[in-house]
């Protein structure tokens, strides 16, 4: 079976090493950790996602590691080859941010939700401030650690059922593609762990910052809907009228009242035709739909604008802050002025390193 090198290999102790630059930067360190069976695709979207961004002086906003439970050497995949792990479990201990692919051969962890000796003592190296985060099935190794108990979690929709039976103190959504918990944050399978690696960029750096990731990758900076419209259902007839045109026409005026009449109208349907045809092809009704593009509305805004929140929720057509505030606590779980405070910060940081380079300051790191 051939060998397929991660990265290159440099002695654990130079690699290890995370102090700042003379310059005080010191990137956000990400450490993936690779279990046997892991999927190479999933494995890759931490190292193509958090190895792209860069601050204004062209330094890097994150570094990115790869570790095993075991010493540095060989783990299996589920494909004919294997990856050169360079980093043991004692790279854990100096993460930011910790991320956990999906694998299949989890053993004990996936049949009794239990932990092996090896992963327990790996887990337990993840200092308490780290960010965690699961790819797909990594999912089950949070939750066999006990990470997820009263927290909402998801992962891929065939395993969701699994999950929740397995370990009934989470709370396991199958119908989204991520879900951030704050320190925890939980994705579907395979393309959902894009998603949710540029929404940990877009929340540490901001939008624009995310967006540019995101063109580079050539992958959409976010995805409509969620799980539901990837479960198998029957395939839309080509033949018959789409849904498109009135979801482009909604697009145009979210500002305004918008009707379900109007947008079956747009496509000479009646309402129960077009309500049935447009869950066909995005997997959520219209209504649903709608809110979802507002509240992403309201989100650019809330990042990118100076906007008081009564104005943004009149601009992405909630008419008032109160209604507004109810729907992005609902979808994000926080409220207009923290998402603000939250989001901002990243984009502030951008400047800030703007700024300074300008003036010839040579300090006033831009990393996490």
């Amino acid at each position: 079976m051939p060998v397929i090198p991660s990265e290159p290999s440099p002695s654990p102790s130079s690699s290890l090493s995370s102090s700042p630059s003379p310059d005080g930067h010191r990137p956000h360190r990400v450490v993936v950790l690779a279990l046997d069976g892991l999927l190479p695709f999933e494995l890759g979207i931490p190292h193509r996602i958090f190895g792209r961004p860069r601050d204004e002086r062209g330094r890097p906003l994150y570094e990115v590691l790869t570790c095993s439970v075991r010493p540095p050497g060989p783990v299996r995949t589920d494909a004919d080859f294997t990856v050169h792990v360079p980093h043991g479990p004692e790279a854990l201990a100096t993460a930011d941010t910790v991320i956990v692919p999906a694998c299949y051969e989890l053993g004990p962890v996936f049949e009794r939700g239990e932990l092996t000796d090896e992963l327990a003592d790996a887990l337990g190296r993840i200092p308490p401030t780290a960010r965690i985060a699961s790819i797909c099935t990594g999912v089950y190794v949070l939750a066999a650690a006990g990470r997820l108990d009263g927290r909402r979690a998801t992962t891929h929709w065939a395993d969701a059922e699994r999950l929740q039976r397995l370990f009934p103190k989470v709370d396991v959504d199958p119908d989204v593609l991520f879900v951030d918990d704050g320190d925890i944050l939980t994705s579907a399978g395979v393309a959902a762990g894009i998603d949710l690696c540029l929404h940990m960029v877009r929340r540490d750096h901001g939008a624009a910052v995310a967006n540019d990731v995101a063109r580079l990758t050539v992958v959409p900076p976010h995805r409509d809907g969620g799980q539901a419209q990837f479960i198998q259902r029957p395939v839309p007839d080509p033949q018959q009228a789409s849904t498109s045109g009135a979801r482009a026409w909604a697009l145009g005026r979210l500002h305004e009242p918008i009707q379900l009449r109007d947008m079956a109208a747009r496509e000479s349907m009646s309402v129960r035709t077009f309500t049935r045809r447009f869950r066909e092809e995005t997997g959520v009704s219209p209504g649903q739909w709608l809110t979802r593009q507002r509240v992403e509305r309201a989100r650019y805004l809330l990042e990118t604008t100076e906007l008081t929140v009564d104005q943004v929720a009149r601009d992405a057509g909630f008419g008032t802050a109160q209604s507004m505030r109810a729907h992005l606590q609902a979808a994000l779980g926080v409220t207009p002025t923290a998402y603000r405070r939250t989001f901002r910060a990243g984009a502030e940081r951008g400047l800030d390193a703007r700024a300074d380079a300008e003036r010839g300051v040579g300090a006033g790191a831009v990393a996490v």
